[in-house]
Parts: C-alpha cells; sequence; structure tokens
C-alpha cells in the first residue's frame, strides 16, 4: 500500500516535469491527522515554483482526476495540513482485509527475520550480500561484566535486523587472548598456587578467581616497580611461550574463560559464526604495519625506537603501532584483524565494529590507517560506538574491583524474578527456566529502547516490571496472545466459525482500530531500523504495539462462537503475536512460554 502510494505521488511529479522524481511517505505521529504523509510538495515547490500548500492541492487534485484505482479504492480522505503536508487517510476495510490475508506465510512482516528466528543462521549464502559484524569481544583472565553484555546485545540486534533485511551476516568476536593485562593476572596466580580452584569447581567459580588476580596484579603493578618489572617481563615470556610452567597457567586461564564466554552467548542468544583471537593478529599486523612505513611509501614513522602514526596530519592523534620493545601493540593486532577478516571473506560488503563509545576516537584514528594501507576494504569498514550501563556506584572498572559481572547482574535479575513469579505455581524448572527468559529480556530491553550513544541507568526493579516500558511488558503480551490463541483452539474443535480457512469469507469489522494500524507498519518499522542502526525504533514500536493490544483486548472480547466477528479478532490476536514475536527476535528477546 505504502509503495503503490509513492509510485503514483512520482506520477504526478512526472506529469509535473520532474525529471527523477523522488516521494517519501511518513506514518503521522498523531494518527488522527492520518495514517500516511508525505512532505513531497514542501520538498519540490520551489523548483516548481509554487507554494508549498499550493502544490499539495495540486498534488490533492491530480491525484483524484488520474483515475488511479488505488486512490479510489483505498484512501477515503486526503488532506494538506501545516506549512504542505499532505495527509491520507484509508478505508479501515483495506486494514482488516490485510489482517485477513496473513495466514499461514502470507501478506505482513516475511522479512529474512521469519526464516532465521529458530536460531542463528550467520555466514555467507549465494547471492546474498555479506556484511560482517564484530560484537562483545571480551577480555580473557578478566570480568565477563555488564559493558560486555551491552556489546553483545547491540551487535547481536544489529546483526538480527541486518538479516532481516535480506543479507547475510557474519558474527564474529575478537577475544583478547594475550596482552599486559594477562601478564598481571598470572603473576598474582603464581603468588597464589594453592588457592587456584580445581577443574572440578564452577566454571563461574573459576573465572571469578582469575578476575580477583587481575585486580591484586594491576595493583602491584602500579605501586610496585620491582613488581613491575617482574611482569613486563613475564608478559614478553607469555608472548615468546617459553616457560612452561607460565604456559600451563596461561592455558589452564584462557581456556576457563572461553569456556565462561560460550556459557554466557549461549545464555544471551548469540551464536558467533567466527573467533579471531588476538594473539593471532599480532604477526599479521606486525607484516603490514613493517611494510607501510614512510621509507616504503607507507604511512608509519618511526619515533624514539617505537613505529607510530602520526594522526596530526590528519586532525586526529598519534598512536603508537610498535613499541620500543619491538612488541606489536593493540593497535597492530587490530590492523592485522582487519586484513584477516577480509581474507577470509573478500567479497563482504561492509565491516561493522561495536564497542563502547569511549574508543570513538581510537576508531577515528584506525580508520584513517585503515584507509591509507587498504582503500577499498578500509572504506567498507565503520565502527558503531554505544554508550556504558550505569549504576548508583558510577562507572564500572574491572582495574579497581568495583565492576558489576555479567554473572552478577543476570544471577540478580533472576532471584528478583523468581520472587515476582513465586505464587504463579509453576514447577522448580518451569519457574527457573520463565526466570531466565524473563531477566535476560529486561536486561536486553533496557539497553535497546534508547538511542546507542548514550548512556543506559539500569533500575532493576522497573526493568522486571510486567507493565509500563519494560522487556517484560512486552513479553506477557506476547503471552496473553499465545493463551488467547490455545483457548481458540480448543473451541474451534467444537464450533465452525474457528474453522474458517482461509478467513477471507470472514464478517470484517466496520471499524478497525490503532492495532490493526500498527501491526501493518512492521516490515517498515524494521527496515528502517536496520538502515539507521537504530534498534530503539523497534523497541519503541513494540511498546505502542503492545499497548494496543491491550487495549483491544480490555474492550473485546476476543473468542466467543456466537460473535461472526470473533473470527477476525482471533485473527488480529495471530498478526498481533506474530509480529510482537518477531519483532522481540529482533531484539534478542525470547518469548516464554507461560508468566
Amino acid at each position: 500500500m505504502k509503495q503503490q502510494l509513492i509510485d503514483a505521488l512520482e506520477k504526478v511529479l512526472l506529469n509535473l516535469g520532474i525529471a527523477k522524481p523522488e516521494a517519501k511517505i511518513d506514518y503521522p505521529e498523531n494518527p488522527e491527522h492520518g495514517d500516511f504523509s508525505t512532505n513531497v510538495a514542501m520538498v519540490y515547490a520551489k523548483q516548481l515554483e509554487m507554494s508549498p500548500k499550493q502544490l499539495a492541492e495540486k498534488f490533492i487534485e491530480l491525484l483524484k482526476k488520474g483515475n488511479d484505482e488505488m486512490i479510489s479504492q483505498s484512501i477515503s480522505h486526503i488532506s494538506v495540513a501545516g506549512p504542505g503536508f499532505i495527509n491520507f487517510k484509508l478505508k479501515d476495510e483495506v486494514f482488516a482485509k490485510e489482517i485477513m490475508k496473513v495466514e499461514n506465510g502470507g501478506g505482513v512482516q516475511q522479512g529474512e527475520a521469519a526464516k532465521q528466528r529458530s536460531g542463528n543462521e550467520g555466514g555467507k549464502q549465494a547471492g546474498r550480500k555479506t556484511v560482517l559484524i564484530e560484537y562483545t569481544d571480551p577480555n580473557t583472565f578478566k570480568a565477563f561484566h555488564v559493558g560486555h553484555i551491552m556489546s553483545n546485545t547491540i551487535g547481536e540486534s544489529l546483526s538480527r535486523l541486518i538479516e532481516n533485511s535480506g543479507a547475510s551476516v557474519v558474527r564474529i568476536c575478537y577475544p583478547s587472548d594475550i596482552g599486559l593485562h594477562i601478564a598481571k593476572s598470572i603473576w598474582a596466580m603464581q603468588q597464589h598456587l594453592r588457592e587456584i580452584p580445581s577443574e572440578a569447581a564452577a566454571i563461574d567459580e573459576r573465572t571469578a578467581f582469575l578476575g580477583k588476580m587481575y585486580v591484586e596484579g594491576t595493583k602491584k603493578y602500579d605501586e610496585d616497580p620491582l613488581v613491575k618489572n617482574e611482569i613486563d617481563e613475564l608478559n614478553q615470556a607469555i608472548y615468546d611461550r617459553s616457560d612452561d610452567a607460565v604456559n600451563d597457567l596461561y592455558d589452564k586461564g584462557r581456556q576457563w574463560s572461553l569456556d565462561h564466554f560460550d556459557m554466557l552467548y549461549e545464555l544471551l542468544g548469540t551464536k558467533f559464526d567466527e573467533q579471531i583471537f588476538e594473539s593471532e593478529m599480532a604477526p599479521v599486523g606486525l607484516k603490514v604495519v613493517k611494510e607501510n612505513i614512510k621509507e616504503k611509501g607507507g604511512v608509519f614513522e618511526e619515533s624514539d625506537g617505537a613505529i607510530v602514526f602520526k594522526g596530526e596530519e590528519f586532525g586526529l592523534h598519534t598512536r603508537v603501532f610498535i613499541n620500543s620493545r619491538g612488541l606489536p601493540t593493540y593497535e597492530t593486532k587490530d590492523v592485522g584483524l582487519n586484513m584477516t577478516k577480509f581474507e577470509k571473506y573478500p567479497d563482504a560488503s561492509s565491516s561493522i565494529i561495536v564497542t563502547a563509545n569511549e574508543q570513538n576516537d581510537y576508531f577515528k584514528v584506525l580508520a584513517k590507517v585503515l584507509l591509507e594501507i587498504d582503500e577499498k576494504n578500509g572504506a567498507k569498514t565503520m565502527h558503531v560506538g554505544h554508550g556504558m550501563i550505569r549504576f548508583k556506584e558510577g562507572k564500572m572498572s574491572s582495574r579497581t574491583g568495583n565492576v558489576v559481572t555479567a554473572d552478577a547482574l543476570m544471577g540478580d535479575m533472576e532471584k528478583m524474578v523468581m520472587e515476582k513469579i513465586a505464587d504463579r505455581k509453576f514447577g522448580p524448572d518451569e519457574s527457573e527456566e520463565i526466570a531466565e527468559i524473563i531477566a535476560v529480556g529486561a536486561i536486553k530491553y533496557t539497553i535497546l529502547r534508547q538511542a546507542i550513544g548514550g548512556n543506559v541507568v539500569f533500575d532493576s526493579a522497573t526493568s522486571i516490571s510486567f507493565e509500563g516500558d519494560s522487556g517484560p511488558y512486552l513479553q506477557y503480551s506476547a503471552v496473553r496472545a499465545q493463551s488467547i490463541l490455545e483457548k481458540a483452539g480448543e473451541i474451534s474443535n467444537s464450533h465452525q466459525i474457528f474453522k474458517v480457512l482461509p478467513f477471507a469469507t470472514s464478517k470484517l469489522p466496520e471499524k478497525v482500530g490503532l492495532l490493526e494500524k500498527l501491526v501493518v507498519r512492521f516490515d517498515d518499522v524494521a527496515l528502517r531500523a536496520q538502515t539507521e542502526y537504530a534498534p530503539q525504533i523497534v523497541a519503541n514500536y513494540l511498546i505502542a504495539l503492545a499497548g494496543a493490544f491491550n487495549a483491544f483486548y480490555a474492550n473485546q472480547t476476543i473468542v466467543d462462537e456466537k460473535d461472526p466477528l470473533s473470527a477476525y479478532r482471533v485473527q488480529l490476536t495471530k498478526v498481533f503475536l506474530r509480529v510482537m514475536t518477531q519483532g522481540l527476535w529482533l531484539l534478542g528477546i525470547k518469548v516464554p512460554k507461560r508468566m
């Protein structure tokens, strides 16, 4: 319907002499103003030497004269508003018929997400654009904290939005498994050999020990020059793998971290297609940097025994790529990572990197370096910077030990949900499963309901509310729809009205409400969210959709075998559930069976 209206507007523009017309359609913020709105008259008024209002009136006149079947059969009213907006109100039967068309794979919301919902199916597929997206990037030997949850939540939602648009997505994680932070942890482990947990200990207990060791090692590194020297030498030994005892501690701690990460990814609903480790990228990056020093026509130069990129020449800042000890820095490994990505996926159309926005300036420098080294692939690389999760204690820090871990946050949230559903008479296993789904949904929604770049203030109690602006409210609305459809299914066994398939012959309402008008917008909402890298567009839409459904539920008897409109209402509930489930899938949120 929307595209038909765009075509009609562009046809009018062609008739008015515009060679390459481009019309855009939006949804008015106030539904009372109409179902569609366009500013096309304001865009082309100057070019056509008319005022926007005059041109808007001309549009209406020509649209009505054009004998367009869509205009005559689908639109009930066209009006001019404000400085020259054109508003269109559709006939109610248009929405009702659209709802009835959605039957077993037809009609509304048939994007790629419907094919992907059963699980991640990333990787390159024939005939589809391939997009690389890197996110989460945790550090072995350190805590997986709420910042990693934020990166994972945003990266996974962007991945699903891109998949929904029809592209193949390759999910990439870049865990840090080498560097000074690991040397600090292993130095502390050497001081506490008898306290190292056994392999039989719970994985979160083992990784919590690693986190404590990192904090202790960091403190000693900052306070004691002798310890600092020992840790610097240990760092070199880890790179060289020159000490068997050190290697044993490194291998043990690295594997513990990776096992813990996998457990958390499963809980969060992410399955990475590639894990490219920082330790693997050092030789790749070193080779590229050394091949691109200024003496060879490149962008790097020597400075006090180190190799640097002087970003000031480009309005940026200087970064060290190889330090004075000859070791590659994180920057060099990132160069190696970028090269490796495009070697593995040479046909990728873009590579998106999701990190905290405190790295925005760093990635500006890296982006310039990548462009200078490889203009084609460098131009395909973009950085999406997100804010931080804030608590009352302020900014988290794994360096000081004042860190909110993923385990702690999710454990606390699950406990709160368990208390909330304690009177629901679920079995222990079912309660645990429901609590986990609700807790993860609450965290993800809180992160995704606002623009990616801003900080998130996390309020645990508000986030698990079954009412208002929360993930559980959306989940509860979907569960309510599931329950209604289950009831309708039981009745259909004995009442013919619910057996009508397809529903085309069912009685339609004379008037439709906000629910019908919202559900048919889903594809446009998802496309806009993907184009703008803005999951909050989906989150905000789902809140409005859930409100409309719950109002519909409160004011209508949906399942009533004596009411000829009941089949339509059941179908509308079915369409709502489909849209809500798919919308939540785009946010990485599951729908529990019961709540």
